[in-house]
């Protein structure tokens, strides 16, 4: 009984149902709180319930908005629960990678291998729902005003804690508070205590803010290399892509992009980039008219790519193709043209080529 219900997993349960039952138990939240944290501290690895780990996060906010937790104390958890779904997500994105590679080699996966797929991009779905959950109940308790004065205050205490300089690192990059001072004071403290491939790529957006981007390049190469993992790695591709994006180098995005999805095939999001990108390219990429909106095939192609290998996506893919194959040319257009079924040649920094369809 004892390893099908591991502790964790038990714990986890009994919390939830307190929480669902809190009225009829007449349980606070504080109560509900320390049952969930009983199931974190004391066997973290399964205590891995989405919707328990999502209440457990929201019952500290709720805590810090009584008066109950402190700001501290409630990034501090918002931290460790993001850091818990960050490992599991991986471990189901591992899984899901081979299942797909050995679906992508022509070979048909088994019942039982049918399943786990399954259970697995339904895993990373309930996981990404509960995070982007957790950033909205977090909201503007965490903005910069609120987080810069807080690591003024206990920086000198903390300035030796390699965790503690991680973690604010991580918070003002992700709330954009990157223009403060204190967020170079944090890093420059980090890259001299424990550099890592996020202090390497912390110190290649400073360098972007000077105005120096083959310095920054520098560093964004040095994340990429310095770090082993294949999902954090696809994730640095991803946010290096995500900078060369929205500058409008989509050249340079496309090529870390691509990289991403090298190193983690079960995460579709860097295909609608790349279609994102070939659309607002459609006008500057084609020699005619038709030929600049035959683009919008190819733009619907990369989205559809998204749908077929991640599931939290395939509703906004769906949509995303069609957007673009109501603007790419129409059946007459393709009649009037007599092109049907050619191969049309794409140039500029797109330089592929997609063929006329035949129906």
């Amino acid at each position: 009984f004892a390893s099908k219900h591991p502790k964790g997993e038990v714990l986890g349960d009994k919390a939830q149902l307190m929480y669902k039952h809190r009225k009829a138990l007449n349980a606070t939240d504080a109560q509900i709180y320390d049952a969930f944290d009983k199931a974190f501290t004391e066997d973290l690895d399964n205590f891995k319930s989405p919707q328990g780990l999502y209440t457990y996060f929201s019952l500290v906010v709720d805590l810090y908005d009584a008066g109950k937790k402190t700001a501290q104390q409630m990034f501090d958890k918002y931290d460790d629960v993001n850091d818990k779904i960050e490992v599991e997500v991986e471990k189901a994105s591992q899984q899901l990678n081979k299942l797909n590679a050995k679906e992508e080699s022509g070979q048909a996966l088994t019942k039982k291998e049918g399943r786990y797929k399954t259970f697995y991009e339904r895993t990373l779905e309930a996981y990404d729902q509960i995070s982007s959950s957790m950033d909205s109940k977090l909201g503007e308790r965490a903005n910069c005003e609120v987080l810069i004065p807080l690591y003024q205050k206990d920086f000198e205490e903390f300035k030796n804690d390699a965790t503690w300089l991680q973690r604010a690192m991580n918070r003002m990059y992700a709330k954009e508070c990157t223009d403060d001072p204190m967020f170079v004071k944090v890093v420059q403290q980090k890259n001299t205590l424990e550099p890592n491939a996020s202090t390497a790529y912390y110190l290649g957006i400073l360098k972007d803010k000077e105005g120096n981007s083959s310095e920054a390049l520098k560093y964004y190469n040095q994340s990429i290399s310095l770090e082993t993992d294949d999902i954090k790695k696809a994730r640095l591709n991803k946010k290096i892509g995500e900078k060369f994006y929205r500058s409008g180098n989509y050249s340079r995005a496309r090529q870390y992009y691509r990289e991403a999805l090298k190193l983690n095939p079960s995460d579709g999001s860097p295909y609608l980039r790349i279609a994102a990108m070939y659309a607002k390219s459609a006008n500057n990429c084609g020699d005619t008219n038709f030929n600049k909106r035959a683009v919008f095939w190819l733009a619907a192609d990369e989205a559809r790519k998204a749908g077929r290998v991640d599931p939290r996506l395939r509703k906004a893919a769906a949509q995303t193709a069609a957007n673009y194959e109501a603007k790419a040319p129409t059946k007459s257009e393709i009649f009037t043209e007599g092109n049907k079924g050619q191969t049309i040649r794409i140039g500029c920094w797109i330089g592929s080529s997609v063929v006329v369809p035949s129906n």
